[in-house]
Formats: structure tokens, C-alpha cells, sequence
């Protein structure tokens, strides 16, 4: 909408408040609230003025001054305002000799990252499609300090409540067979229709809903594909919806990769192909699994950076604890056709040759979507580039697989501080085209390496259990 449609909707519905929303380097949302009456040129030309020396990778204090440009293609009316409230995404703007977009800005890397295809294959845009999966809570406490730490997590419809609740009406679901029951079993079939609906008004669709494998609340929102740089709005949109409709109802959700010991971890698998006006670029149909040879390629450039890529794709301590065997979690750097043990998935019940695609099944949602989608995307950029062979899909079972076979396949990093060094080691693909910076890594990095110490000085609970009494 230009800004004059924007003022007309804007007065069609009563709008009294702009707010104006911007993530940080971490991918966690901000937001700055102005009156109404702020919605005029000005917005768009000079922007409001933030502090970047308070966001978690951002500048410094000597240089903190930074402004907000808010791109008025994302303007929605916020649901979860109380006044009639216009909500917009925003970039955050360098000021120092003049106004250009931020290095460290998500938005701008998934917007050259996308504009970069157009060096390696002219015409081509890189379409994404994420399956968002969550657990949601009746009841949620968690607190550490120096004299005691824990977490208190209850699911209404979980196993563990069976015995005894406060319902008395039984319908609880067994350990690990969540996947796609019914209700009564599924309590919350409405939640997630009434929170698809709220997506779709604001240009999200769907494409199904259902409940996952953990019976202890774990849910999947899986969305229609989009262009990357919109999918990846998309996907802020996606947790800021579930998250405040949830909490609005008096639940908690949460998509922490693995919010639950020994129950299913949950991910944010990424669905993506390269297309032209005619459709998916991956498809022939006399190529293997009908994969064309630059499909092929793309799959092979994200396998041979797949170490760095977790950096980003996977990072916080808690993903690595998803990616372990026995959960149908991705933990091989190979790919196959319909095999969820390997880290990509073609799969096998593709038959629209105009959405051929590949599901890489590492990410989490613990993942900066922009940056995440961006690192996946010129990876296999490279493959193309550099026509990066993948070799043959393992078709098995990672599982069941004997140890001298298995020792046989690349194993994908076992912790967040092997996937920052191999991001260290192997990162020049991701600076093509200027799309990621050195200076973004290096803060990437320097902040994550902090998560890992402060999980690294902290006792756990199970600790004591193993090391008390000796």
C-alpha cells in the first residue's frame, strides 16, 4: 500500500496507535508505539530513532543512534492490541555518514540474500515453506539461581496426568502417540484453527494444521510456500501469533527445540526450491527422484556447509539436545528420498512438478528466520555455482544402522559450540555478494559463544542426582 491507502485503511479502521515492530540479531521481536496520527510521509522518510547499544547484537554505545524505517507492505491490524492498533515491520537504518540499511539488520541479508540468486541463476527466486512446530502448556515455572534452579511444565492432555487431574475425564494421550489423533485426545484443534484464521486475515495461509507426536502438547502449524524474504516476516508473524493468542487464553507456547526429556523435539523443518515463472527449478522428470541436476547441485552445497549452516539453523544449546537419535531428529549430513533420519528429505509424496522441493530437517525454532533462511540459500548457491555432486541418497534407516556403518556417514555437529567453529572454519560462501558481513559473524558468534558459557557454569538438576553422594 502506498501511503495515502495506508491513511484511508488506516481511518476505515479507526486506527488510534502505529506499532512499529524490529528484530534484533538473535531474531527476537522489538517494538516502539506511536499515536495514529504519526502514520504521515515523515514515517516512511525519517523513521523513529531507536538505541542500537540495547540490542543483543547490535551497535555499540558510542555509536548506538539508529533508525527505524517501517516498510509499509507489512502493515496489519494488530489482533492482540486492545486500541484499534496498525502494526508494521521496520528496518533498522545506519546513521553514521548516511542513511543506508544496517549490516547486522536481518531483513536486509534475507533481502540481498534473495537478490543474490539473480548472480547465479537470472530470473529465479527461492520459494520456502516451514512446518512451525510447538508445545503448548497449561502450566509453566522455571527459575535459576544461585541456591536452587528447576522447571515446572503441565500439559492437560499429557500421559503423566492420568492418575490423577483436576478434570477427572480421562482422553489422555500415550507417550509418543500425539501424531495427528482426533479429539477428544486433541483438546486443542480449535486453538490452532481460531490461530490459523488470525494468520490468514493478515496474508498468512495455511496449509494444514494437526497435532504432533508429543502427547504432551506439541502442535504444527504448517504454512503456504512464500518468496524468502516474505516467508521470513511470515514466520515472525507466525510465533508472535501463537505466542500472544495463547497466552491471551491463559496457555503458554513455546517453540524451544527441546522443551521435554525424552519426549519428541520440535522443529521447524524447511521446505524450499529455486523457481521461475514456470515453476520449481528442481524438477525432470528423468533425473533421480525426478531431481533436476541443479537440484542435485543446490542439495550438495547445502550438505558440504551443513556443519557452519547449524550455527544458525540450530542456535542454542537446547537444539542440540533435539538432535539425537531415536526421534525421528535429522542427525546425518546426507540426503534421501521420504527417510526423516537423514537431514534432508525428498519427499515422496511429491507430484506437483511445480513445487518440486527438498525439506531440510535440522532448523528449530530457536532460529533468526532472515538469517537462517539467507545462510540455507547461499549454500546452495554455492552448490550450484561450484556443481557440488551430492553422490547417492541414503535410503535407510539411521537408527538401525550398525556402528561400522554409521561410522561410515557424516555426522551432523553433536553441540552449538562444534557448529560455531565449523562456521568459523567455513564461512566465505555465506559472504558472497556482501549478503552476510564479517562483522555480522563476528558478533553472531561472539554472542552465542556467551549462551554456551553461561549453560557451561551452571549445575543442573540431574547433575546432582548423578554426582551428589560421592
Amino acid at each position: 500500500m502506498n501511503l495515502s491507502q495506508l491513511q484511508k485503511y488506516a481511518k476505515e479502521n479507526k486506527v488510534e496507535f502505529i506499532d512499529l515492530k524490529f528484530g534484533d540479531l538473535l531474531g527476537k521481536w522489538h517494538h516502539i508505539t506511536i499515536p495514529g496520527s504519526g502514520l504521515t510521509s515523515g514515517l516512511f522518510k525519517s523513521g523513529v530513532g531507536v538505541d542500537g547499544s540495547s540490542l543483543p547484537g547490535f551497535s555499540s554505545i558510542e555509536r548506538g543512534d539508529m533508525i527505524l524505517l517501517p516498510d509499509p507492505a507489512t502493515a496489519f491490524i494488530d489482533p492482540f492490541f486492545d486500541r484499534p492498533t496498525l502494526s508494521m515491520l521496520g528496518d533498522i537504518m545506519d546513521v553514521a555518514e548516511k542513511v543506508t540499511p544496517y549490516s547486522r539488520n536481518p531483513r536486509r541479508v534475507a533481502a540481498d540474500a534473495h537478490a543474490y540468486i539473480g548472480k547465479i541463476k537470472k530470473g529465479a527466486k527461492a520459494i520456502i515453506g516451514p512446518e512451525f512446530e510447538f508445545y503448548l502448556f497449561d502450566k509453566v515455572n522455571f527459575y535459576q539461581g544461585p541456591d536452587r534452579a528447576f522447571y515446572y511444565l503441565d500439559s492437560a492432555e499429557a500421559e503423566w496426568n492420568a492418575a490423577e487431574d483436576e478434570e477427572n475425564l480421562g482422553y489422555k494421550i500415550p507417550y509418543k502417540k500425539g501424531y495427528h489423533t482426533a479429539p477428544p485426545q486433541d483438546r486443542t484443534y480449535n486453538i490452532r484453527s481460531e490461530i490459523s484464521s488470525m494468520l490468514a486475515a493478515v496474508g498468512v495461509d495455511l496449509k494444514y494444521h494437526h497435532h504432533e507426536v508429543g502427547a504432551g502438547g506439541q502442535h504444527e502449524i504448517e504454512t503456504a510456500f512464500a518468496p524468502l524474504p516474505l516467508m521470513a516476516d511470515q514466520s515472525m508473524l507466525v510465533k508472535y501469533f501463537v505466542q500472544n493468542y495463547c497466552f491471551r487464553i491463559g496457555k503458554s507456547a513455546t517453540f524451544m527445540p527441546k522443551p521435554l526429556f525424552n519426549e519428541p523435539g520440535s522443529g521447524l523443518h524447511v521446505h524450499q526450491y529455486l523457481a521461475d515463472e514456470n515453476g520449481s527449478l528442481f524438477y525432470d522428470k528423468t533425473g533421480p527422484a525426478s531431481f533436476s541436476k541443479l537440484g542435485l547441485y543446490y542439495i550438495g552445497g547445502v550438505l558440504k556447509h551443513v556443519d557452519s549452516l547449524l550455527a544458525f539453523t540450530n542456535p542454542s544449546t537446547n537444539s542440540f539436545k533435539r538432535l539425537i537419535p531415536g526421534f525421528e531428529a535429522p542427525v546425518a549430513g546426507t540426503y534421501s528420498v521420504g527417510n526423516r533420519t537423514a537431514c534432508i528429505r525428498i519427499p515422496g509424496y511429491q507430484r506437483d512438478p511445480k513445487t518440486m522441493r527438498f525439506e531440510f530437517r535440522p532448523p528449530d525454532g530457536t532460529m533468526n528466520p532472515y538469517l537462517a533462511f539467507s545462510a540455507i540459500l547461499m549454500a546452495g548457491l554455492d552448490g550450484i555455482k561450484n556443481k557440488i555432486d551430492p553422490g547417492l541418497p541414503l535410503d535407510k534407516n539411521l537408527d538401525e544402522l550398525p556402528a561400522e556403518e554409521l561410522a561410515q556417514i557424516h555426522q551432523l555437529p553433536t553441540s552449538l559450540n562444534k557448529a560455531l567453529i565449523a562456521l568459523e572454519e567455513d564461512n566465505s560462501y555465506l559472504m558472497e555478494g556482501g549478503v552476510f558481513t564479517e562483522d555480522l559473524l563476528d558478533n553472531w558468534v561472539k554472542l552465542k559463544r556467551t549462551e554456551v558459557s553461561e549453560i557451561r557454569v551452571r549445575p543442573t538438576p540431574y547433575e546432582f542426582q548423578m554426582y551428589y553422594d560421592l
